[in-house]
C-alpha cells in the first residue's frame, strides 16, 4: 500500500491514431488544478517546480489515501480500534456549547438542536470522518432576515485542492472542489471572523472575492503548518495495518493446512491399469466409515509437517508496532502482557494526552461555529472579551479520576498554609491560590483573589450576624440592647473567681 506514482505504459507509437485537433480553448484544461484564468494571482505550494511540494501528498496520493483509509476503518479491526476507541473517550457522553449571555445561550442552543444541523447526532460521524480523512468541510447557509445559521456539508473527497493566501501560506482562503462531469467545480471562500480588508492584503482579498459559490469553514488535522491538506490518523500505520492481516490470514491458512490429511493406499504388484482404475473409482472416506481390503492393499492416514512454531510473540510484534503508531497501550487491545494494574495506569498517560490535544482541536472547533452563528446575529457587534460573547464547549471528562490523593493532597497543603499564614510567613492571598492549584486537581477551580475576598466578606458578615445575636433587651427597657456578659442596671455583681467553695 506504499503511496508510489502510478506510471502508465504509452502504447506503439505506429500503431496510435492520429491525434485530434487542439479544442479552441486549453486554458480550462491546462496546470494541475484546471483552474480559469481567475485564480491568477496563486500558486499551490505542491505546484510541480516549487520547493514546498514535498509538505503534500500528490492529488493522487491524497485521494487514494482517503480511499484507503475508509476501507482500513471498514474492513481492519485493529484500524476501527484506533479510530473508535480515542472518540469514545472524546464524545461518548455528548458535547454542548455554552456562553453566560442568556440570550447567546437561546441561539447556540437552537443552532445545536436545529433539525438540519443535528450536531447532538452528526458530531460524532463528522469527528470520526475528521480522524480518518483528515478534513472537514462545513458549507455556511444563512437566513436573511432572521440570521439562524445552518451547515452543510462537503465531502473532503470531492476537494481539488486548498488555496493558501499568497502572502501568508499558513492561512487557507479558498477551497476548489475537482471537476464534475461536466467539466464545472465550486469555489469556496474559507470563513474567517472578521472583514477581509483588515484581515488580508489587498491582493489576498482580491483573490477571496472571486470565490463566489459560498463560504465554508475548513477544519484540518495532521497537516504541516504550510502544508495545504489535511492527512489521516492512520497514514503512517496503513502498510502495516495491511501487513498485519496478511499475517492473521497466512495464519489461518497455515492452521487449516496442519488440520488437513491425505489418505494413502498402497496397491501391491498392482498395474498401471489396474491403480488407475482404483484412482478413478476410489472416493474421500466419510467420517466413522468402514472400508475392508485384502492383504494386497495398505492403507495409511498422512498429515503435512510443517514444523510451525508458535508465531504469538510476531503478531504481537506487528500489533504493538501498529498500536504504538497510535499510542493505544497493549492491554486496550486484549494484549495484557507483563503489564499490571499500576504500570497499566500510568502507561495511559501518553495516550489522555493525545486525546486531550484531539479534544483541544474540536472544542476549538466547535466554539469557532458558536462564535460565527453569533456574529451573524442582525445588529451584533461582538466584544470576543466580554464574557457575554465567550462560547464554551463543555466535552465529557476522558478519565475518571481518583479524588482520594488529591482529597489527601488538599488537606496538606491547606494545614500547612494556615500555619504559615498564623506564622506571619505567607500572605493570606497566596495561601489561597496554592490551595486552589490542588483543588484544580479534581475539578473545582476558582480564582484565589476573588475567592479570598468573598471568604473576607462573608467572614465579617457571619461576626456581624453573631453579635447581633449574642446581644438581649433589659427588660422594663425597650429599645436598650446590652451585650451579653454586661451587668443590668440593679443587678448584683457577679461573684469573684474562686468563691465558689464558699
Amino acid at each position: 500500500m506504499n503511496f508510489a506514482p502510478i506510471r502508465f505504459a504509452l502504447p506503439n507509437a505506429e500503431a496510435a491514431a492520429p491525434p485530434p485537433p487542439a479544442p479552441a480553448r486549453v486554458r480550462e484544461a491546462a496546470g494541475m488544478n484546471g483552474l480559469a484564468d481567475e485564480e491568477a494571482g496563486w500558486t499551490r505550494l505542491s505546484a510541480q517546480g516549487s520547493s514546498a511540494n514535498l509538505r503534500d501528498l500528490t492529488p493522487m496520493s491524497q485521494e487514494r489515501m482517503q480511499r484507503l483509509a475508509e476501507f482500513l476503518w471498514q474492513s481492519n479491526l485493529l484500524a476501527n480500534r484506533l479510530i473508535e476507541i480515542p472518540l469514545a473517550y472524546l464524545l461518548a457522553e455528548g458535547v454542548k456549547l455554552t456562553c453566560q449571555n442568556e440570550k447567546h445561550q437561546k441561539l447556540l442552543t437552537e443552532f445545536w438542536t436545529d433539525p438540519i444541523n443535528d450536531w447532538p447526532e452528526k458530531l460524532y460521524p463528522r469527528a470520526r470522518d475528521l480522524a480518518i480523512l483528515g478534513e472537514q468541510i462545513y458549507r455556511a447557509f444563512e437566513n436573511e432576515h432572521s440570521g439562524a445559521v445552518r451547515f452543510g456539508y462537503v465531502d473532503p473527497r470531492l476537494v481539488g485542492s486548498i488555496v493558501l493566501d499568497p502572502d501568508n501560506p499558513e492561512q487557507p482562503i479558498g477551497v476548489l472542489t475537482k471537476r464534475d462531469s461536466r467539466g464545472k467545480y465550486k469555489k469556496y471562500r474559507v470563513i474567517v471572523l472578521g472583514p477581509d480588508e483588515e484581515l488580508f492584503s489587498r491582493r489576498t482579498a482580491e483573490i477571496r472575492a472571486g470565490f463566489t459559490d459560498g463560504d465554508v469553514f475548513l477544519f484540518q488535522v495532521n497537516k504541516l503548518a504550510t502544508g495545504s491538506r489535511g492527512r489521516s490518523d492512520m497514514l503512517g500505520q496503513m502498510d502495516w495495518l495491511d501487513g498485519y492481516d496478511e499475517f492473521l490470514f497466512g495464519e489461518l491458512d497455515r492452521t487449516r493446512y496442519l488440520r488437513s490429511h491425505v489418505c494413502d493406499i498402497e496397491i501391491t504388484n498392482g498395474t498401471k491399469e489396474e491403480i488407475e482404475a482404483r484412482a478413478k473409482t476410489q472416493k474421500p472416506f466419510e467420517p466413522n466409515s468402514v472400508y475392508i481390503h485384502n492383504g494386497g492393499e495398505k492403507m495409511d492416514f498422512k498429515q503435512p509437517k510443517l514444523e510451525g512454531v508458535d508465531m504469538s510473540e510476531t503478531a504481537r510484534l506487528f500489533r504493538n508496532h501498529v498500536l504504538a503508531g497510535g499510542t493505544i497501550p497493549e492491554h486496550w487491545f486484549g494484549g495484557g502482557g507483563d503489564v499490571n494494574r499500576a504500570a497499566a495506569a500510568e502507561m495511559g498517560d501518553p495516550t489522555f494526552k493525545l486525546m486531550t490535544a484531539r479534544q483541544t482541536q474540536l472544542k476549538q472547533m466547535l466554539e469557532k461555529l458558536g462564535r460565527y452563528v453569533l456574529a451573524r446575529q442582525p445588529g451584533a457587534v461582538p466584544d470576543w472579551a466580554s464574557p457575554d460573547w465567550t462560547v464554551t464547549v463543555e466535552f465529557p471528562e476522558l478519565v475518571s479520576k481518583d479524588i482520594t490523593k488529591f482529597a489527601a493532597a488538599l488537606r496538606e497543603v491547606a494545614a500547612t498554609c494556615s500555619l504559615l499564614v498564623d506564622r506571619g510567613l505567607l500572605t493570606e492571598e497566596r495561601a489561597v491560590g496554592m490551595v486552589s492549584n490542588v483543588a484544580a486537581r479534581f475539578g473545582a477551580e476558582f480564582d484565589a483573589k476573588a475567592e479570598l475576598a468573598a471568604a473576607i466578606a462573608e467572614r465579617k458578615a457571619r461576626k456581624a450576624e453573631q453579635d447581633t445575636g449574642d446581644a438581649f433587651t433589659t427588660p422594663g427597657m425597650p429599645g436598650r440592647r446590652l451585650p451579653q456578659g454586661q451587668p443590668q442596671p440593679g443587678a448584683p455583681a457577679p461573684a469573684p473567681a474562686g468563691d465558689d467553695d464558699a
